[in-house]
């Protein structure tokens, strides 16, 4: 009877793939350290790089003064001619969900569950709506309460949620940025690092952490309640990913609160004292 022929390149002696050579790290850890540097690329083309900036703006005004009389303002119109703002509007819409697209690129290399491995399809599409739902009116009701406390301690910027003119895109445009935020913000940062946190070996609890400080991280423009109140939605988000491996309800409820926030700001704002 012949023996079974050897895997190709093996090492006859030792059984060992050349991967594995004395002096060289086992093919796991190669192949973590490349995650990891995706990783770290991912994020430096999109939030890692927003974060940074955050903490720079934060401790600019922390040393003038602080937040107290602060305004941070969102969606800010780019230009008074018409055509030139929708078009940068629209462009800043494209710039934030491509970085999106490339973790999703990047996670469909290695086939895994539906959805790109993170459950971003229809399958359970009227289950998984009201779920986003249910956390929209969960996070973003208590989320308001924390904001409006924040300013008034004074460690929270005056939010603006739209800076745009009022002209005839205004409600398309800030419903587009609203989309786009849930998109990036629940593909990158919950999907994808939480997924290359797993293959990675990473504790559920440690991956979670990191991702809601990446997430608060990005969020200090806004002031220590930005931080606090996005660290806790982020939290929240990653606990369910971690359970269910599902995004599709975080992108739906983050949409939902940010184009509430958005387009609720632009159609009260100067008809309620506290906006």
């Amino acid at each position: 009877m012949t023996s079974a022929s050897p895997l190709p390149g093996a090492d006859l002696g030792t059984g060992r793939a050349p991967d594995d050579e004395p002096g060289r790290p086992p093919a796991a850890g190669r192949r973590s350290d490349r995650l990891g540097l995706e990783v770290l690329l991912v994020l430096g083309v999109s939030l890692g790089i927003s974060a940074i900036g955050s903490w720079i703006n934060f401790l600019d005004i922390q040393t003038r003064g602080g937040f107290r009389g602060a305004t941070a303002t969102l969606n800010p119109s780019e230009s008074p001619r018409a055509w030139v703002d929708l078009s940068y509007q629209l462009l800043g819409v494209l710039n934030g969900v491509v970085p999106a697209f490339l973790a999703l690129l990047l996670l469909s290399r290695v086939p895994a569950l539906p959805g790109f491995g993170i459950g971003l399809d229809r399958l359970r599409l009227k289950r998984e709506t009201l779920q986003g739902l249910g956390f929209a009116a969960l996070i973003g009701l208590p989320g308001l309460g924390l904001v409006i406390l924040a300013r008034h301690l004074g460690i929270n910027a005056q939010i603006q949620a739209s800076g745009l003119a009022d002209v005839w895109y205004r409600y398309p445009v800030l419903i587009l940025e609203g989309i786009q935020n849930g998109v990036l913000e629940e593909i990158v940062v919950i999907g994808y690092l939480l997924t290359r946190f797993r293959a990675m070996n990473w504790p559920a609890g440690r991956a979670i952490l990191l991702s809601a400080l990446i997430r608060g991280s990005y969020h200090t423009y806004q002031g220590i309640g930005g931080f606090i109140g996005n660290f806790i939605m982020g939290a929240l988000f990653g606990w369910w990913f971690t359970r269910t491996k599902r995004v599709l309800p975080l992108v739906i409820a983050h949409s939902v609160i940010d184009i509430v926030s958005f387009v609720g700001y632009a159609a009260l704002h100067g008809r309620v004292s506290w906006l």
